[in-house]
């Protein structure tokens, strides 16, 4: 058999042909858990001819998880890619994935490509309809270099690591039904695909696509509309729709430079419009922090 990564596989080729890698002749960063998706990423990654960074992140939440860094390794080397073993701390209470993500990004390289599928981006978008989130958050993940297979389905990324005889890591906490999107994966998914006769995957993508076209639409008609999103009189003046998402991307922003992770809830932003409207001159927001009017200008500090 040719080497794993080798583009003159026919099926390494035609998977090749719809992966959205960054562009240009440097190293790509690539996310590896071991799993069957990222081991496929890792492949096609390869098959690109660049040199390839395998990066693995131990959250230390697992018995095993020193055991996946040394299977990435071997899979580097099988590979013959360069590899980075990361070790982080990730508590076992409160919202775990959250954490560990959080904990991911801290290590991982702003580049890092991850290895979603067209799969995990349909369940994004009913994770985030269960959270309650807008426009933004039913768009899910931007196709684009950091997320370069999300055109491919979990079948692909299966079907290629058999295809090339690969082993993989068995994620057990994928099979925990505690955890919304594995309840999302296994139940939700399921039924609906069920009820409306057809695979819903290929669906939710396109509405998916659909709403980000839309965001950046009225994202850039906000911009417009008021290029200062601390003005209160141009928030006020502002169609309210504009001046909502003109403070969201503010507000997103500033709790991202406060090491948030997560846009303001639509209940944060109801009370920022208080302040804007003059009912009140200051509001609490998650996190310890507050949005104060001072001389027609609003500002985020610490409550």
């Amino acid at each position: 058999m040719s080497h794993p990564s080798a583009p003159s596989d026919p099926v390494v080729a035609g998977l090749l042909a719809k992966t959205t890698f960054a562009p240009g002749e440097g190293p790509l960063e690539i996310a590896c858990s071991g799993g069957p998706d990222s081991t496929a990423l890792a492949v096609l990654a390869c098959a690109t001819g660049r040199s390839v960074v395998l990066h693995h992140v131990d959250h230390g939440l697992r018995p095993t998880s020193a055991d996946e860094g040394r299977h990435v390794a071997a899979l580097a080397a099988q590979l013959g890619c360069a590899v980075e073993l990361h070790t982080v701390a990730v508590t076992s209470t409160g919202n775990v994935e959250e954490e560990a993500r959080l904990a991911r990004r801290s290590v991982l390289p702003s580049t890092a490509a991850t290895g979603h599928t067209m799969d995990d981006q349909a369940e994004t978008v009913l994770v985030n309809l269960v959270r309650g989130a807008g426009a933004s958050g039913l768009g899910a993940m931007r196709p684009g270099p950091r997320h370069p297979i999300l055109r491919l389905r979990r079948a692909d990324t299966h079907g290629l690591c058999r295809h090339l005889g690969l082993s993989v890591v068995h994620d057990e906490s994928n099979e925990d039904l505690s955890f919304v999107r594995n309840q999302v994966r296994r139940r939700v998914l399921p039924l609906l695909d069920e009820i409306g006769g057809r695979d819903l995957v290929p669906l939710l993508d396109r509405t998916a696509a659909v709403l980000r076209a839309d965001e950046e639409l009225l994202t850039a008609l906000a911009a417009d509309a008021v290029p200062d999103p601390t003005d209160v009189a141009a928030l006020r003046a502002a169609p309210r729709p504009l001046s909502v998402r003109a403070l969201r991307v503010w507000l997103t922003e500033a709790r991202r430079g406060a090491g948030r992770a997560h846009p303001p809830s639509a209940a944060e932003i109801a009370r920022v419009l208080t302040v804007v409207d003059g009912a009140v001159v200051a509001t609490e927001l998650a996190g310890g922090y507050r949005v104060a009017r001072r001389a027609g200008r609003l500002r985020v500090e610490r409550a």
